[in-house]
């Protein structure tokens, strides 16, 4: 099995290769601005292990939440790259992915949403597979609660920059937290895995982010059907 995935959701972009027990790994610091920037990494990365890039049986991307120029730049280019090739796309939610990261079997995952709200989500690992127990939401810090039952570790950038609200607002079930991880293509490619294992996979053509939060930029033939307005 080989598996390309693409993460730019954060300003931390990365590119993974899992190839059967093999997975290789590329990050570029900055928030990418345009598929230049990731297409390079893409081809180093394939070039360091002796890949073709006609021989991934599908691509991955990081979903969202997340930026939404970063989400639609790795859709973008999941898409262009498996239309070209025939291979189906594999869309991963980046809070899984960041979950996956945590070595803790109950975790709440709490990312910077920028405009003062947060992204956030629960996972339970059983068995070594993430079970969601609560789906991805966005609501301010102060609106932000736990599962009802349970103590949950906190893992996410959202504990850096809104840490005075969160921490006592979630209470004594927050069994402590780390606010310095980032969502990487390594772990979109692993959770990726499975789900191609079980045949979750999507035509490139129905591929699409996962914004989460209610407004979204409108597309150009929305703003052209309503006058050109915002």
């Amino acid at each position: 099995m080989k598996i390309l995935a693409l993460e730019t959701s954060t300003e931390t972009a990365s590119v993974a290769l899992l190839d059967g027990d093999r997975l290789l790994e590329r990050s570029v610091a900055g928030r990418p601005g345009h598929s230049e920037t990731i297409l390079p990494e893409i081809r180093l990365l394939l070039a360091e292990a002796g890949v073709a890039l006609d021989a991934l049986d599908a691509i991955a991307f990081g979903a969202g939440p997340g930026a939404f120029t970063g989400l639609r730049l790795a859709c973008g280019v999941a898409q262009g790259l498996a239309m070209g090739l025939g291979k189906p796309v594999i869309p991963v939610g980046t809070l899984a992915a960041l979950a996956s990261q945590c070595s803790h079997d109950a975790i709440f995952v709490a990312a910077d949403a920028r405009m003062s709200e947060v992204y956030f989500a629960a996972y339970r690992r059983v068995d070594g597979v993430l079970e969601e127990c609560l789906a991805p939401s966005c609501a301010a810090p102060g609106a932000v609660a736990l599962p009802a039952e349970g103590d949950w570790f906190g893992f996410g950038s959202a504990f850096k920059a809104y840490g005075e609200v969160l921490v006592p607002g979630l209470g004594a079930r927050l069994a402590g937290h780390d606010a310095t991880p980032v969502p990487l293509a390594s772990s979109v490619a692993r959770l990726a895995a499975w789900h191609f294992s079980r045949g979750e996979v999507v035509d490139a053509a129905l591929a699409a982010p996962l914004y989460v939060r209610d407004k979204v930029a409108l597309t150009t033939a929305e703003r052209l059907a309503s006058g050109g307005k915002a």
